[in-house]
């Protein structure tokens, strides 16, 4: 069983800055890419940025230049630092990784709330 414990959302205001962590834990034998969604009131989720085990990374044009993704292979643990937030950026943020079998799994999301 592996599990997915996110940690770090809160509420912050505009222009401030968060930084959110991921711990995959259980049977994971190695895994391929890491990211971040968000899901923000009466929106779709979407993708925010992800990683990959080399270490390449892709974020959303909305959140380029402010958000920066990052892992750490050794502790299955993908970070996302959020700077210059904005209320639009308000959204519970989940994580998901991938093994290189294919298999994905989610984490249950924590919540950002950035206040105007």
């Amino acid at each position: 069983q592996v599990q997915l414990v996110e940690s770090g959302g809160g509420l912050v205001q505009a222009g401030g800055s968060l930084g959110l962590s991921c711990a995959a834990s259980g049977n994971i034998f190695s895994i391929n890419l890491m990211g971040w969604y968000r899901q923000g009131p009466g929106n779709q989720r979407e993708l925010v940025a992800t990683i990959t085990s080399g270490g390449s990374t892709d974020y959303a044009d909305s959140v380029k230049g402010r958000f920066t993704i990052s892992r750490d292979n050794a502790k299955n643990t993908v970070y996302l630092q959020m700077n210059n937030l904005k209320p639009e950026d308000t959204a519970v943020y989940l994580c998901k990784i991938q093994t290189y079998s294919g298999y994905g799994y989610w984490g249950k999301g924590t919540l950002v709330t950035v206040s105007s």
